[in-house]
């Protein structure tokens, strides 16, 4: 008996510990950064390479209109800069098209390493052909010399149209693919990169901070990816005080 209760001991103090924890994003080993509105820019991005940042949002419903993410355009020194656009829909009219390039001059104006336009759209798989149609008036839209960003979704590799893909990969100049949604990873991520290198486009991989990250194997084999991008959260509130609990 003391035998079989020591075992049992042991079995449910292994059980208790579980698996090891996934390793978690540390914006610290990184160098290039998401930076949306309202997020206070960590110390690494101080040493960033490249940074993407929310200029501005396309809401649904109303008018189509630009509604600027920035109260000012800072300079932020070497860094490439990607402007991102967040869009809810895809019928730019002229004075979002207008609105648009001025906020990008307004950036490359205050002396920024402006890189490009990135569109944050998430366009659903079966869907890339009417995304694709929209792609095209961005490029002829844009100023010459921009180039031209997109984010992606974790199946294009996987269930996307190859030929549709390979359209994409002539008007595009890349596509980050999103591994998260808001806080978290997306349970099973490595499943999807089975044929990540399939992708005809030059492609970088979407973290989110302090989520869980473990490099699928496909990627060491991948020729076309081009790097990761962090996505910074907003530090979570403090816990409320005993005034604040009070009823």
């Amino acid at each position: 008996m003391r035998r079989t209760g020591a075992a049992l001991l042991a079995a449910l103090v292994l059980a208790s510990c579980g698996k090891p924890e996934a390793p978690r994003v540390d914006p610290a080993r990184y160098d290039r950064f998401f930076l949306w509105a309202g997020v206070p820019p960590p110390p690494a991005v101080k040493r960033a390479r490249e940074l993407y940042i929310l200029g501005g949002e396309i809401r649904r419903g109303g008018p189509a209109r630009l509604t600027g993410m920035r109260a000012g355009v800072p300079h932020l020194g070497p860094p490439k800069v990607w402007l991102t656009v967040r869009t809810e829909r895809l019928d730019w009219d002229a004075g979002v098209w207008d609105a648009v390039r001025a906020m990008l001059a307004r950036w490359r104006a205050a002396g920024n390493r402006l890189e490009g336009l990135q569109i944050d759209f998430d366009a659903a798989t079966p869907g890339l052909t009417r995304y694709r149609a929209f792609l095209e008036q961005v490029r002829r839209e844009l100023p010459p010399g921009m180039r031209l960003s997109i984010t992606g979704l974790l199946d294009w590799s996987a269930n996307g149209d190859p030929a549709e893909l390979a359209r994409l990969g002539g008007l595009v100049d890349e596509v980050v693919i999103q591994t998260y949604q808001g806080r978290t990873t997306i349970p099973g991520y490595a499943a999807w990169f089975s044929h990540i290198d399939t992708l005809p486009l030059p492609h970088k991989i979407a973290l989110v901070e302090g989520g869980e990250w473990t490099p699928p194997a496909a990627l060491a084999g991948d020729r076309r990816f081009a790097g990761y991008v962090v996505f910074l959260l907003r530090p979570p509130l403090p816990p409320a005080g005993p005034a604040a609990r009070r009823p």
